[in-house]
């Protein structure tokens, strides 16, 4: 309803004298405001940046875990970047930023998001394949969220938190118990993969560990089983 009643505004604008530019400026607000998929639907992230002016080497020196974050909005950009430093596609034939045995990839990857400008607060499911986002949850999630992960505050406190889930059988039909150990392998690639990528984009993160699993599933809604909970926001 807002969106159209600007639309109105805007042709009345028109038929007054507004000039072009005015509409052009008003019409790019429209389209931000609209940036939040309905549920099931995905929408596609900024394409992701291959070069930036920090090095490999200097994201290790500097890389540390933070649990001090500011509650300040992220931006659409940041987030491309971060899930694709997670899971994003690297290849024409599929690889991904993170290795994985087998290429199997077992791993997915939600984002709960509390203040990302131009998205709407919610559980969201990152689809490498194309590099987008689906809305699963229309809620901010992150005080129950909090709650799941024993009062852990950096959750509550930061803007976005991206929670790491394991489909344990998509490794384990090939390589059968021995599997389970690969999951957790890859865990920590793409965990270390997100600390290099808050470094490089100025902000911090924190891999935890400590929460319930159970409760954790109940409050995102899924059936995979959850490794690892990041929350990111700036220092």
């Amino acid at each position: 309803m807002y969106n159209k009643m600007r639309i109105l505004i805007l042709s009345a604008m028109v038929l007054w004298g507004g000039t072009i530019f005015i509409i052009h400026l008003n019409e790019s607000l429209v389209r931000a405001e609209e940036k939040i998929p309905p549920a099931g639907e995905s929408m596609k992230l900024p394409e992701p940046q291959f070069k930036s002016n920090t090095s490999v080497e200097e994201a290790l020196l500097k890389r540390r875990s933070v649990r001090e974050l500011k509650d300040d909005s992220l931006t659409l950009e940041q987030v491309s970047q971060l899930l694709w430093s997670a899971q994003g596609i690297t290849t024409k034939w599929g690889w991904r930023t993170s290795p994985s045995a087998g290429a199997l990839y077992p791993l997915e990857i939600y984002l709960a998001v509390g203040k990302v400008k131009g998205l709407k607060p919610g559980l969201y499911h990152y689809q490498p394949e194309n590099h987008s986002i689906s809305l699963k949850k229309d809620k901010d999630l992150r005080a129950e969220l909090t709650k799941a992960s024993l009062d852990q505050k950096e959750i509550q406190a930061a803007p976005v938190t991206l929670v790491i889930t394991a489909v344990y059988e998509r490794t384990m039909k090939k390589y059968q118990q021995r599997g389970m150990r690969y999951v957790h392998m890859e865990i920590g690639s793409v965990g270390e993969n997100i600390y290099l990528q808050c470094e490089s984009l100025g902000l911090g993160t924190v891999l935890i560990g400590a929460f319930e699993d159970e409760k954790v599933k109940k409050v995102l809604g899924i059936s995979e089983e959850p490794l690892g909970i990041m929350p990111v926001g700036k220092k």
